[in-house]
């Protein structure tokens, strides 16, 4: 006998569209749809027979919905995100930038003007706080009262394009060789670049395993550097040879599961102290002795147990201050004297998470932060009353995921610390492209001084550092790095020279090509990089590459 085979009825699909989106233009096709009412009824007749030999047969009817979905309440009946370079708005939420109801993202007036419903830092304030008497005293003299001009490096100079395996996460730049930039990404590898030289590639890929969130070199020996990763470690790294020892290591077992397993965020050094500060994704800051190399003391909770502390920093008139941040929605200020479990000498609140929380750079009086809510605030002195910040500056840096959190960061070299620059999130249309610019703002004005950008830099710019003695500008996008330098008066109609923009392939082997060409997406990997090779070999097969395409030049 032939085999039987078993039929079995599978379920009736049925697919809905949106009328309202295939709506025909022509008058035909209108009519052809008002015709057969009976077609229909019998459709209908048909779905309802269907249903009710599905619900005998055990079977429930299969419904595909071809409508409009919103991407940001999930409702249907409408369209709201990114459309190129325009933000459509959700009618069911408040505006995206400022976060309040009443209009559109494109008509948001924090959007049209930075410094919207800001209130400017008065020229001079008379004080009866003793403490702040004796800083203006004593500091404020060193300060220059006339605001100098802004020296903006509005234009690329060169870049290492796919210089990394993956998206970069931090920038530093050398404490004395003014051409050295360092930079780390998402896969814990650490790169050295002379952007003077622009074509030799140094990445060191076999000192973390993951995420380095942070660097910071040694005040003691500007070739050494100390990272922290998401790994749980801190390594030493000597920048000549790529070789590193791990300080300390908060995961000695391995993985033992997401409940247990500490990643290090937030890390400075504090140089008079000879310790260097890290935390936790717990909420613990550790001390680690710089002449030992061993952790000193316990482990301290400094900001709400289980949340990230993604930031510190040491004051740089006063080592003995500490600022930090969190996931816990505060930016929290320390003594390092007595550095105890909820002994903070003043807890600045946020409404979302705060990504970054510096002090100014010369004086160490002021303190910017960064938080989520598309807020950077402004407190003009730590003497003061810091029980609401001086000023609010609506900026779009508010993310999903995919993307290293934005920093606001101070202009090293500006005398009057007024000058931050950050990231944008939210591109701008500029002639049919969407690009996200790099904002310098004035901080006590709110004002918009410059925004950067280039027609073929379309990827977004979280990562920037501007140069502690130079006027340059950093900044890293995706997996490449950018250097920014002020544009000149005969460079207004020359075009950026090719030889200063070098493509490294997956290979690591650079390839000239047109800026920006063929240039990947954020978060994409190249599986033929070899992250537990010898960097050092691939340093010199670098040089002698470039060797040999400058005697073949010749």
């Amino acid at each position: 006998m032939a085999p039987q085979t078993r039929r079995t009825a599978f379920p009736k699909v049925f697919i809905e569209r949106d009328t309202d989106s295939e709506q025909s233009s022509s008058e035909e096709e209108e009519e052809q749809e008002e015709e057969p009412p009976s077609e229909e009824e019998n459709e209908n007749e048909e779905k309802i027979e269907d249903s009710i030999d599905s619900k005998k047969k055990g079977k429930a009817t299969i419904t595909i919905s071809l409508k409009k979905v919103c991407k940001v309440c999930k409702k249907a009946g409408h369209e709201a995100g990114f459309k190129g370079a325009t933000y459509i708005d959700c009618p069911m939420k408040p505006c995206f930038l400022c976060k309040m109801p009443g209009h559109t993202t494109m008509t948001c007036p924090h959007r049209v003007t930075t410094e919207h419903g800001v209130i400017p830092a008065p020229p001079h304030k008379n004080t009866r706080n003793p403490v702040e008497f004796m800083f203006e005293r004593q500091l404020r003299p060193g300060i220059t009262s006339i605001k100098p001009a802004y020296v903006i490096p509005d234009q690329v100079n060169c870049a290492a394009i796919r210089y990394h395996s993956r998206r970069v996460t931090c920038l530093e730049f050398h404490p004395t060789n003014n051409h050295i930039l360092l930079s780390g990404d998402k896969k814990g590898q650490l790169g050295v670049w002379d952007f003077a030289k622009v074509y030799e590639k140094t990445v060191y890929g076999n000192i973390h395993s993951c995420i380095l969130n942070n660097m910071r070199f040694s005040p003691a020996n500007d070739g050494t550097i100390y990272a922290a990763s998401s790994d749980g470690t801190i390594s030493c790294i000597d920048l000549e040879t790529g070789i590193s020892s791990s300080l300390m290591n908060l995961n000695p077992d391995g993985w033992q599961g997401p409940g247990s397993w500490r990643m290090l965020y937030g890390m400075d050094i504090n140089s008079e102290k000879g310790v260097v500060l890290v935390a936790d994704n717990f909420g613990f800051l550790y001390l680690v002795d710089t002449r030992s190399n061993n952790q000193t003391g316990e482990a301290i909770m400094i900001h709400k147990k289980g949340s990230k502390v993604v930031g510190l920093h040491c004051n740089p008139v006063q080592p003995d201050l500490l600022l930090s941040c969190g996931n816990d929605h505060f930016a929290r200020l320390w003594d390092m004297r007595r550095l105890e479990a909820g002994s903070a000498l003043c807890n600045l609140e946020h409404r979302r998470v705060v990504n970054s929380a510096y002090f100014s750079p010369l004086s160490g009086s002021k303190i910017l932060t960064t938080s989520q809510d598309n807020r950077l605030r402004i407190w003009d002195s730590i003497f003061g009353n810091l029980d609401s910040p001086s000023r609010e500056i609506v900026h779009s840096h508010d993310f999903n995921r995919h993307l290293t959190p934005f920093r606001a960061e101070w202009d090293p070299k500006d005398p009057s610390e007024s000058l931050a620059v950050i990231g944008r999130y939210i591109s701008e249309n500029y002639n049919g492209t969407a690009l996200h610019p790099i904002d310098f703002i004035d901080i006590n004005t709110g004002q918009l001084v410059a925004e950067v950008m280039d027609p073929n830099i379309t990827t977004i710019s979280p990562v920037n550092k501007l140069h502690p003695r130079d006027d340059v500008l950093a900044s890293g996008s995706s997996r490449s790095l950018f250097i920014w330098r002020p544009k000149e008066k005969h460079d207004v109609a020359e075009h950026l020279d090719t030889k200063k923009i070098v493509v490294f392939g997956v290979d690591g082997k650079k390839r000239s090509k047109r800026f920006m060409d063929d240039y990947d997406d954020d978060d994409s990997d190249d599986e033929k990089f070899n992250s537990k090779g010898k960097n050092v070999k691939a340093k010199n097969s670098q040089k002698e590459t470039t060797r040999n395409s400058r005697k073949a030049k010749r």
